[in-house]
């Protein structure tokens, strides 16, 4: 086995989007649909590319007979270690290769306090960040149509589209929320996602990043600005489209409150581990840059 740092080609995106398709694959007779059930899309190759050039010796593959058996993409953000994705085709398991993987992106992030990871449903994938030393908090998912019906008056917090100009407010936002700002990823985050919200008033301040039906991110001083922020979000969501809100944890019942009331069905998905943290709240993290 070769186990190497990933290059910024399109040729090493593919081959790592392969691999997730695979390792994520649902089994028959399975549950809900997982990220391998579909193939990659742009976003997700352009990711992989952003990490790669932004976080070279954070981003591992592992070959067998010149194919792609194992991939790992990790970043690193002012004290905060993010593992992107960690992936393992079956074949593979259990000889190691998602041990060694785990040691090189974790080495990429040795002196970080803190880690954060999505994890998926997988209970070799939970046994490797339990070793880590990663807590798994479980995680649930809000998705459906939204009813318009139950949605209220905003009241007096503001909300508008933002952009490049209002990054130190996300940064500023970030840090209380998680310790870290984003640095890079927002370049990344803005050319790939459909739409920047921004709340910036005298009851605090927040950002949320939306993507058709899907809210991506989200962090905000308080409760009250970030269920503003999603209620807005969920009201963009275009008509006939489903909303989707992901990695929700116990602590953002706020979200899974809004959520309800506007009609969406939760369920368990997953979990977020973290290290060296609690669960920031108010917070909806990005599955890759979380």
């Amino acid at each position: 086995m070769i186990l190497r740092q990933l290059q910024d080609t399109a040729a090493d995106a593919g081959a790592v989007q392969r691999v997730a398709r695979v390792a994520f694959r649902r089994q028959p007779g399975g549950g809900a649909d997982r990220p391998g059930d579909r193939p990659p899309t742009v976003q997700q190759l352009a990711l992989t590319r952003h990490l790669v050039r932004a976080d070279p010796a954070g981003c591992w593959i592992a070959e067998q007979g010149g194919e792609p058996v194992g991939a790992a993409l990790s970043l690193r953000r002012e004290g905060v270690w993010i593992m992107a994705l960690f992936a393992v085709v079956p074949r593979a398991r259990g000889h190691g290769v998602g041990r060694l993987l785990l040691e090189r992106t974790a080495a990429y992030g040795r002196g970080c306090l803190r880690g954060m990871v999505c994890g998926a449903p997988s209970p070799a994938a939970a046994r490797h960040y339990r070793r880590a030393g990663f807590t798994l908090h479980p995680a649930m998912t809000l998705s459906g149509p939204v009813d318009r019906s139950g949605l209220l008056d905003p009241g007096d917090i503001p909300v508008h589209p933002g952009g490049a100009a209002q990054l130190h407010l996300l940064d500023s936002v970030d840090r209380r929320l998680r310790g870290a700002a984003r640095g890079p990823d927002h370049a990344y985050l803005l050319g790939h996602y459909e739409e920047l919200l921004i709340a910036d008033s005298l009851a605090g301040s927040g950002y949320c990043y939306r993507d058709g039906g899907a809210v991506k991110l989200l962090g905000a001083t308080s409760k009250r600005i970030a269920t503003r922020l999603l209620r807005e979000a969920l009201a963009r969501v275009p008509d006939g489209a489903e909303a989707r809100v992901e990695h929700l944890t116990a602590e953002q019942e706020w979200a899974v409150d809004v959520g309800l009331e506007l009609g969406l069905t939760v369920e368990t998905h997953g979990y977020l581990a973290l290290r060296g943290m609690r669960p920031p709240m108010p917070y909806i993290p990005d599955r890759g840059l979380l």
